[in-house]
């Protein structure tokens, strides 16, 4: 799948990645200064950066959906009625 919605999806999936592996390292180096620094530990500081994260991921989120969208309406399917337990159950008759 050389199409442009592929290669959009699997940099969707790359950042997604690298936003878990921020969140991961951003938790090790809290929990480590944290312990080093105690009382002069900025926590507020860290607080805001993990909210920064969040709001990148929730942005993630809103272009997975809108890449999904397009892409359904794209081969002619509205994106609000395709479920996948009536896929499931189509298949499964077959």
């Amino acid at each position: 799948m050389t199409t442009a919605e592929g290669e959009a999806r699997r940099a969707l999936g790359r950042l997604r990645r690298s936003l878990e592996k921020a969140r991961r390292e951003l938790g090790v180096l809290r929990g480590t200064l944290e312990r080093a620094e105690a009382d002069d530990f900025p926590g507020d500081e860290y607080e805001d950066a993990g909210r920064r994260l969040d709001a990148v991921t929730e942005w993630l989120n809103q272009e997975e959906a809108r890449l999904r969208a397009k892409v359904l309406q794209a081969g002619g399917l509205e994106p609000g009625r395709v479920r996948r337990s009536s896929m499931r159950s189509s298949s499964a008759r077959r």
